[in-house]
């Protein structure tokens, strides 16, 4: 029973083997070159520092008189002022939706408060032009289509932006912009080098060919599948390296390895050596899929409604001009309307750091009061509050990585409060004392998912991450034992095929021919 348990160990990786080595080989290679450059995507860092600013807000329209002359009608979901859309003015509105009507977007022209439709092609290159800044020639900004998804534009986040225009930049970058045909902002960009690196970086790794066609429903399940069977092979060829390597005493050889070839000897040792590795980062990858839910726990969320305290996002014609708003100096780029503790207040973003919060009434400045903030924050849940503590570094669930990687380019600022509540799911919130808003939320399943996932995938180790190049060092490293191992593999995989074909075709030979 124990020699046939064995025989079937060693029948199950070697063929799994010969079907997954040259995906595994991939996965680590495309895995080490995203370290460095990420699937492209516009953060919100970038998107602000190519934004034109507002000036002085001279000729702008109040908020309510726009929305009003745009027949907008109710509270929203949410309210911006930027120039955006082709270089100019324009006020950004979402109308939350009710009885199953989904959410219905608006543009209005910030100067007339003429409702403007979907973007064409003449505003799109406009709009690429103010991306590219304020001394770009439209002429020389090429459009280059419609696309409903690319190998770029994958990002359910851009869903309702779809179709996107595609415009060539005239930059050094030779930059590609997309363009929301919903609102005609640019909602992406990817240089020649995000484009040309992600064939071998993240399109691959993420098994991106499987988008945008005929498999593109079963993507899911592909990624899946494959990275369950990818476990399979790692924990069985550990349990194989492990039973036939000698601890106590070497082979006749004078090896503790049985295998004579080279190719064979080395598969068997750099698996014992980075056979943990391996498992480790197929499995982290299964998990980043969250299959099959596991990672969903259901029951109630914490309500951000409760911070907002009953003020509906609803300007009224009492509230400040944009004059007024931006007249306190500040080369702002986008205006924000948030309710917070039961008023409206604006957020003044500028091309970098953090917004200046501005009374909607009087246009001035304003202080969220911290106190109040907490007992809002209290009464997001009926579950009691564990414990409510103002941080001031970041901690294990809580902190920012680089733009460019899959969770960088977030913002994550400090001090922030972190809300504990006694609930089931021991739900966790992190709210910014400084906007009043909520940052980023979780309960135990989803923090269950950092450690599966991000820890085990990425190595995002606080202590790790902050002594670079120590970091690049102990992945590189990993990754390049992953790659020998693979190698090796598709060697031994090409060897055992090629064997098995050869002894079909010499029995075929020499089988009787009947006449």
């Amino acid at each position: 029973m124990r020699m046939r348990l064995k025989r079937w160990l060693y029948l199950v990786h070697r063929w799994m083997g010969v079907g997954l080595c040259a995906f595994l080989a991939m996965w680590f290679l495309s895995g080490m070159v995203m370290m460095y450059v990420g699937y492209p995507k516009l953060t919100e860092s970038e998107r602000l520092a190519h934004l034109p600013g507002l000036g002085d807000g001279a000729g702008l329209l109040g908020a309510r008189q726009a929305l009003d002359l745009a027949g907008v009608r109710g509270a929203l979901k949410s309210l911006r002022l930027s120039s955006a859309r082709a270089g100019q003015p324009v006020y950004l509105a979402m109308l939350a939706g009710t009885g199953g009507v989904p959410d219905r977007a608006f543009v209005i022209d910030a100067r007339s408060g003429s409702p403007l439709g979907r973007a064409d092609a003449k505003v799109a290159i406009a709009s690429a032009a103010a991306f590219e800044g304020a001394l770009a020639d439209p002429a020389r900004v090429q459009h280059l289509g419609a696309v409903q998804e690319d190998a770029f534009t994958h990002s359910r986040a851009l869903r309702a932006h779809r179709p996107l225009h595609e415009l060539r930049l005239a930059d050094r970058d030779d930059t590609i912009v997309y363009v929301s045909s919903l609102t005609g902002e640019v909602v992406l960009d990817a240089s020649a080098t995000e484009r040309h690196w992600n064939y071998v970086g993240a399109w691959i790794h993420w098994l991106y060919p499987f988008r945008g066609n005929v498999f593109d429903r079963h993507w899911s399940d592909i990624v899946i599948w494959l990275s369950l069977a990818g476990v399979v092979l790692c924990a069985t060829g550990t349990v194989v390296g492990i039973l036939r390597w000698r601890f106590a005493r070497p082979y006749r050889s004078g090896s503790r390895s049985p295998y004579p070839g080279r190719m064979m000897r080395w598969h068997h040792i750099s698996g014992l050596l980075f056979a943990g590795v391996t498992l480790t980062w197929i499995f982290s990858g299964l998990m980043s899929m969250n299959p099959w839910g596991v990672f969903d726990a259901g029951g109630p969320k914490p309500s951000r409604s409760a911070l907002q305290q009953a003020q509906p996002l609803l300007p009224t014609a009492d509230d400040a001009a944009p004059r007024e708003l931006l007249g306190s100096g500040g080369d702002v780029r986008e205006l924000r309307w948030v309710p917070v503790l039961g008023r409206l207040t604006v957020q003044a973003w500028g091309a970098a750091g953090r917004p200046r919060i501005l009374d909607s009434r009087t246009g001035g400045p304003l202080t969220v009061d911290e106190q109040a903030l907490r007992r809002a924050a209290a009464s997001m849940m009926a579950a009691d509050v564990l414990h409510i503590e103002r941080q001031t570094a970041y901690d294990f669930y809580y902190y920012a990585r680089e733009p460019h990687t899959m969770t960088g380019g977030n913002d994550r600022p400090l001090p922030v409060l972190r809300v504990d509540f006694a609930d089931s799911n021991a739900n966790r919130v992190y709210i910014d004392p400084h906007t009043g808003t909520v940052v980023t939320q979780s309960d135990r399943h989803e923090r269950a998912g950092r450690w599966l996932f991000a820890l085990m995938h990425s190595w995002d180790w606080l202590p790790l991450l902050s002594r670079r190049p120590a970091w690049d060092l102990v992945l590189l490293v990993a990754s390049i034992g992953g790659v020998a191992l693979s190698l090796t593999g598709i060697v031994i995989a090409w060897r055992r095929v090629g064997v098995k074909l050869g002894h079909k075709r010499k029995t075929a030979r020499l089988r009787p021919q009947r006449h």
